[in-house]
């Protein structure tokens, strides 16, 4: 639709007014229509059209977008519904919708300051298909009016109408300075109507939301009256936030009376809200100064608690723009919560909406659902027999599907509201802090004390003490009628009682993010406590991360589900993925200074194309909590029960590969000292060392491969494999590339390739080479036996005449087909847990042998220990991933290390590519000295995992995990000894320890300096505890650690370093 451009009249230094000159001609028309039509009795037709165009106020965009037959009959239907109301006694209710290819009309009727809880949501509407959905290369504007004139003499209501359009940008793409020009990036009709003013505050919003995460959110008082808030964010960067905006300002008893949204070609959108005090507002503010005036609004409508059971008292508009601007970024992060409606309704504030969707979060994943019988069963029953885990992991999977659902939590807590408030001021009374108050660490209540002035969110926290956390118990035990309504409510408690810190009161943010202390987690289900943890909800997933020592380090990944089912199992199994992982990563990082840390990320169904978004705002919420600066109006302080400063070290994973460059630019432009180090995994251009290119995680996993076929005098040729993990990912394509054996089976994302008479090794190799997935396979050169089945296809008849009805459940199960049999398995991909004790009898042919003979668990948590443990004692050589994969945490460790040694200069010369692509002599050399730590740590590993297996006949399933208990605890033993005081042997042992062309570059004494302390000492414990073991052995001898360290001390008397 083409719109001639308004005439430009300036209204209050902001937008020009929309003024159309063709309206006179345009109201003739409309009196003609309805004269011809005979709907409305003639005599009155004049005085309703009169009243329809001058005393209405509706804004003449109105009049300039609908044709004149559009407008009789609005006219004419809005007669209509006022003589219904008339017979009927009913309000006037009136909806008009017109959407065309390039935007829509909506019109409704509206009582100022009051959110609908029913009828038509045009606001949500207008979210879903036009705001939620813009982007440069298809945005949509939006105008918003509230009509100056009432509905009708019956209803205190006026119209409120929505104009979309598609923008039209003057540059579409914009590059380098002109992605802040305001004058290149913005829609040619804002820029028609944009004053001076208008045009240099959205510039300057532009400005900082291209600098920073998160929200920019500023206001001004209009010279008319009432308030202009502008927020500006990043589009896609949150979903449903229109709307909910509106709920936001009416709970404050404020309304607009117009609202802009504006995109621009740089990505950005902003939001203008128009505010003023609502006429209940006002007549309350006038009045006494309590809130139990009698309201003519009936309750069940109220939105604002001036007029519920809240008790809020009445406020300045200047209060209340203000708590808004605070408010705004909760909603920003979580816009709209299955709480919406009591938040609509003013039975819950924003921030206990918001909280309590927080804690229903929680507890549907951290609920104890096994319970004391659980327990008493795994006491019971014996770990060795395969029946009996058999019995226990099927008990442990129902209890946890069936006991708390999503929907019961859910249910329990909307039936508890009340309780859900006293559970809020319980958790605010500790953690919020006005910006107003001095101290960090005191109860609310204390802090509010010389006579400061106290946020709306303090006041309402003060109208009655915040219950303790004994008389929170007491008041559930009361008021709960069964166990399950107590559970649900006390792990809210539990919540409460055991966040650290929480940027939940930051006036800016992307996610929510609470450091936990792990002490909540039942041990019959976590036997290992966690060092740290930390919970992350955002508008598109919620994630975790995991850690086991204080410094650790370990892969983000990204959680996706195809389908509903799978995000239910995904959401339900989320922690419990976390946790193994971490837990496996700290046995794998045995070797390395750094304990092992997870993170995952799931993805909300509907944010499955939305994965950097979630991963950016993940990586923001952290920070947040790991930084400790303040930006006034940005970042405050926060309360902080923790009490020490924390840095994590991150690397990729599943799905995030090509963020960690990111991650760490962003720590670098948030001020953190640690930005070098706190990714590993990027790209070469910042120091990165990636592990695809090097093969890193590929040599430790096929040093073992090499080592059974030099135990067993294999020829390697001859042997075949089977390999989950196809040749476009790191793992696989490096162990096609680095291997010479003879492959007849390769399972990746695309489907399964097959051949008995062993795949083309060439084709293969060109595949690994260019890391592409099997459906690239040239099947010419597939032997007559051979086959490739892809996840689409359906209705495949296979070689030997099997018929497969469906290529995904095929390839899905494939692992567990009775062709996937060869001398060796290599998982190099796959979901955890594929194989476990309810499936791995189908590893098993029909005389009780198992269908491969060696197995390296290159995948994380590819089986779990009990499946482990069954093919063992078939006689199955198997060498968990503990101790296989860890290739890759070897090089990410060296990789930190060199950011923590170097300075910035430095790192820039010696470890990052260079302005024309080469790479430093340096950094080849240092890379070849992690390739070289790679294949020695591996060789030591699988070295004494034999021995212990021959000496004693024990699995190495076990002796693996025993082996990194051993390292693990002697590391710990030995920060507490005084070892580390002793000079010459500190200096020995770092010089043994560190690459030995780092301390050629910058000497051993620099390096002592530069890295911190406790990173040293991890460095010093690991080396010395990990030698012992690997040469001893998980059971040495009475006086072997004496002798082991007699070597060194008499080696640091007679060198000098």
């Amino acid at each position: 639709m083409t719109v001639a451009v308004p005439a430009a009249v300036a209204s209050n230094g902001d937008y020009t007014d929309n003024v159309y000159s063709g309206k006179q001609d345009h109201r003739a028309q409309v009196c003609a229509i309805l004269e011809k039509e005979d709907c409305i009795p003639r005599h009155v037709i004049a005085t309703e059209v009169e009243w329809f165009y001058d005393v209405l106020g509706l804004d003449d965009m109105y009049f300039m977008l609908e044709n004149p037959a559009t407008v009789a009959g609005h006219i004419t239907a809005l007669y209509g519904a006022q003589l219904s109301s008339i017979n009927k006694a009913n309000p006037v209710s009136i909806t008009f919708d017109s959407r065309h290819e390039d935007g829509a009309v909506f019109i409704h009727n509206s009582v100022p300051g009051i959110s609908k809880t029913e009828g038509p949501h045009f606001e949500k509407l207008i979210d879903a298909e036009y705001l939620d959905v813009s982007v440069p290369q298809k945005a949509y504007r939006v105008e918003s009016y509230r009509s100056r004139g009432k509905v009708s003499k019956s209803l205190d209501a006026s119209l409120r109408t929505y104009f979309v359009s598609a923008c039209d940008f003057v540059n579409p793409s914009p590059e380098g300075d002109a992605a802040t020009d305001i004058a290149q990036v913005s829609d040619r009709t804002f820029l028609a109507k944009a004053t001076p003013h208008v045009l240099d505050l959205y510039g300057a919003v532009i400005t900082k939301v291209l600098s920073r995460s998160g929200p920019v959110i500023v206001s001004d008082e209009l010279p008319a009256g009432g308030y202009r808030l502008v927020i500006g964010y990043r589009q896609r960067s949150t979903q449903g936030f229109f709307s909910a905006l509106s709920d936001l300002y009416h709970y404050y008893n404020l309304f607009t009376s117009r609202k802009y949204v504006e995109q621009f070609s740089n990505g950005v959108t902003i939001v203008s809200l128009y505010l003023d005090l609502a006429k209940h507002a006002k007549r309350l503010a006038a009045g006494s100064g309590t809130s139990s005036e009698p309201s003519s609004t009936p309750a069940s409508s109220c939105a604002s608690p001036l007029q519920s059971a809240v008790g809020l008292p009445p406020t300045s508009i200047e209060a209340s723009v203000g708590q808004i601007m605070r408010e705004a970024s909760l909603l920003f992060c979580i816009p709209n919560t299955p709480f919406q409606t009591l938040f609509k309704t003013g039975e819950l504030s924003v921030q206990e909406a918001v909280y309590a969707y927080a804690g229903w979060v929680f507890a549907q994943h951290f609920l104890n659902r096994l319970g004391s019988e659980y327990a008493t069963l795994v006491e019971i029953l014996d770990p060795a027999d395969a029946t009996d885990v058999e019995v226990l992991a099927k008990l442990k999977k129902r209890l946890r599907q069936e006991t708390f659902t999503r929907e019961l939590i859910l249910d329990i807590l909307l039936r508890h509201r009340e309780l859900v408030k006293d559970l809020y001021a319980h958790f605010a009374d500790v953690h919020y802090v006005s910006s107003d108050m001095s101290g960090s660490g005191s109860r609310l209540a204390d802090r509010a004390v010389g006579g400061l002035v106290a946020s709306l969110s303090m006041t309402r926290l003060q109208d009655k003490a915040p219950l303790s956390t004994d008389e929170l118990l007491l008041k559930i035990t009361r008021v709960t009628t069964n166990d399950h309504d107590a559970m649900v409510m006390r792990a809210l408690l539990d919540f409460n009682t055991h966040v650290l810190k929480t940027n939940f009161y930051q006036p800016t943010k992307v996610a929510l993010s609470f450091r936990m202390d792990p002490g909540f987690l039942p041990a019959i289900e976590y036997p290992a406590k966690p060092y740290g943890l930390f919970l992350v909800i955002g508008n598109e997933f919620r994630g975790f991360h995991v850690r086991f020592q204080d410094v650790a380090r370990g892969g983000i990944r990204i959680v996706r589900s195809r389908n509903a089912e799978a995000f239910s199992i995904n959401q339900r199994t989320l922690f419990d993925e976390n946790y193994s992982l971490a837990s496996t990563q700290h046995r794998k990082n045995k070797d390395i200074p750094e304990g092992g840390s997870k993170g995952t990320i799931l993805l909300n169904l509907d944010a499955q194309d939305r994965p950097f978004v979630a991963f950016e705002k993940y990586i923001d919420a952290i920070l947040d909590l790991l930084l400790t600066g303040e930006s006034p109006g940005i970042k405050n302080r926060l309360v902080d029960r923790l009490g020490r400063n924390e840095i994590l070290f991150l690397g990729p994973d599943e799905g995030t590969a090509g963020y960690m460059d990111w991650a760490s630019q962003h720590a670098r432009k948030r001020g953190a000292s640690f930005w070098k180090a706190f990714t590993t995994g990027k790209s070469q251009a910042l120091g990165g060392i990636p592990h695809d290119t090097y093969g890193m995680t590929t040599r430790s996993v096929h040093q073992y491969v090499l080592g059974v076929i030099r135990k067993l005098e294999l020829d390697e040729s001859a042997c075949t494999k089977f390999q989950t993990g196809g040749p476009d990912g790191d793992l696989g394509s490096n162990e096609i590339k680095i291997s010479a054996d003879r492959t007849t089976a390769v399972v990746d994302g695309s489907g399964v390739l097959y051949d008995p008479q062993g795949i083309d090794r060439a084709e293969l190799t060109r595949l690994a080479t260019a890391r592409q997935m099997i459906q690239h396979f040239d099947t010419a050169k597939l032997s007559p036996a051979g086959f490739r089945v892809l996840v689409e296809d359906f209705q495949v008849a296979l070689p030997d005449g099997t018929l497969v009805n469906d290529g995904l459940s095929f390839r899905n199960t494939f692992h567990l087909n009775r062709m996937a049999a060869a001398d060796f398995f290599v998982p190099c991909g796959g979901r955890p847990e594929s194989i476990d004790i309810n499936n791995v009898g189908q590893l098993f042919e029909e005389d009780g042998s198992a269908r491969f003979k060696y197995v390296i668990e290159g995948a994380n948590l590819f089986f779990t220990q009990d499946a482990r443990l069954r093919l063992e004692k078939a006689g199955v050589h198997l060498f968990k991933d503990a101790s296989a994969n860890k290739g890759g945490v070897t090089s990410s460790s060296l990789e930190v290390l060199a950011a923590l040694a170097l300075n910035d200069e430095a790192f820039g010369r010696l470890m990052c590519k260079q302005d024309d692509g080469s790479l430093p002599a340096f950094y080849q050399e240092y890379v070849a000295d992690v390739q070289k730590a790679i294949e020695a740590n591996a060789a030591r590993e699988f070295e004494c995992l034999w021995n212990e297996a021959l000496r004693t006949g024990r699995p190495k399933s076990i002796l693996s995990d025993e082996l990194s208990v051993a390292i693990v605890e002697l590391r710990k033993s030995l920060e507490t000894t005084n070892l580390w005081d002793n000079l010459p042997l500190r200096r020995l042992v770092m010089s043994e320890a560190l690459p030995a062309r780092l301390l050629r570059e910058i000497g051993l004494d620099t390096i002592l300096e530069r890295v911190p302390l406790n990173y040293l000492k991890a460095i010093f414990g690991a080396f010395l505890a990990s030698h012992f073991v690997y040469e001893y052995g998980t059971s040495p001898g009475q006086f072997a650690f004496f002798e082991f360290m007699s070597r060194y001390h008499a080696k640091a008397q007679s060198t000098d370093l």
